[in-house]
C-alpha cells in the first residue's frame, strides 16, 4: 500500500515509525533498520526515510560523524534506490553542514544510475537555497567538466537558488554560454527562464544578459523568458506585456 493511499492519521503513524526505526538504525549501527525504507518502491516512503535522517541531525540526537559513517556504507549498496535515498539524506545534512557531505555528491555525480545522479540535482537545489556559498563554490568546479551530463546536471542543480537570488548564479551560468553541447545549452536556457519571473528578478537577469557575448544563445534565452511569462502568467510578477516591454526597452543588440 502506497504512502498516499493511507489516511492522514495513518501517514502520521507511519512517519513516526520510520523516524523511530531510522533512529534505531543509526544509534545501533544496524542498517537492517534503515534498508526497508531507503529501498522502498514508494518515493514518499523513501522521502520519509531521508527526512528522518535530517531530523536526527537537527535534534543532535546522534554524533554527526556516526551518521556520516553509516551513510558512507549505504552509498556502496548495489541497490540504486538505497544509493539515491542516501544522497538525498546527505542533502538534508548539507543544508547546514555541506563541507562534511560534499564527498557524497562528488561520488554520486558519476553514479551509473540516472536516479542517483538526479538525487544530486535535487540535493544541490535544496542545499543551494539554504546554504548557498559552499554549495555554489562546489558546483563551480564541475561547470566545465569534460562530461557533458555533469555540466548539465550542475547547471540544473543551481536553479532553485537563482529563483530568489539570480545574481548568485548568473556568473556561473554566464560561464556556460559558449558550451556547444545541445543538452547543456537547452538546460542553460531553461534555467535562465526559470530565474526570471519572480518579483525583481527580470531586471537582474536582463542586466546581466546584456554583458554576455553569445548573441544567438541570448536570443534563445530571451525567447524562453517571454515564453515563461506566458506559461506562468498566474505566478509571474510581471504580465507578458510588461515583461516583453521591459526586454524591448533594456535589451538592445
Amino acid at each position: 500500500m502506497g504512502f498516499y493511499s493511507l489516511s492522514k492519521e495513518e501517514r502520521k503513524t507511519l512517519v513516526r515509525k520510520i523516524d523511530s526505526e531510522i533512529f534505531m538504525g543509526f544509534t545501533s549501527g544496524d542498517i537492517q533498520y534503515i534498508i526497508p525504507y531507503f529501498s522502498d518502491r514508494d518515493t514518499y516512503i523513501r522521502k520519509a526515510g531521508y527526512l528522518a535522517v535530517g531530523k536526527l541531525n537537527k535534534g543532535n540526537h546522534i554524533a554527526f560523524h556516526k551518521i556520516i559513517g553509516l551513510l558512507n556504507h549505504l552509498l556502496e549498496s548495489k541497490d540504486e534506490k538505497i544509493r539515491q535515498t542516501t544522497v538525498n539524506a546527505a542533502g538534508e545534512l548539507g543544508k547546514t553542514n555541506f563541507e562534511e557531505v560534499a564527498h557524497f555528491f562528488d561520488m554520486a555525480l558519476f553514479d551509473d544510475h540516472h536516479s542517483v545522479r538526479n538525487a544530486v540535482i535535487g540535493s544541490i537545489k535544496k542545499m543551494g537555497e539554504r546554504n548557498p556559498k559552499p554549495v555554489l563554490t562546489w558546483a563551480k568546479k564541475y561547470l566545465h567538466h569534460p562530461n557533458k551530463e555533469v555540466r548539465r546536471e550542475i547547471c540544473h542543480g543551481i536553479e532553485l537558488r537563482g529563483r530568489k537570488y539570480p545574481q548568485d548564479i548568473l556568473p556561473l551560468l554566464r560561464s556556460l554560454q559558449h558550451d556547444n553541447t545541445a543538452r547543456v545549452q537547452k538546460t542553460l536556457i531553461h534555467v535562465i527562464g526559470q530565474i526570471s519571473y519572480k518579483k525583481g528578478c527580470l531586471k537582474i537577469v536582463i542586466e546581466d544578459l546584456i554583458s554576455w557575448d553569445n548573441p544567438i544563445l541570448v536570443k534563445k534565452a530571451l525567447d524562453e523568458i517571454v515564453d515563461v511569462h506566458h506559461r506562468y502568467k498566474s505566478f509571474a510578477a510581471l504580465s507578458l506585456k510588461e515583461a516583453t516591454d521591459f526586454i524591448e526597452r533594456h535589451y538592445i543588440r
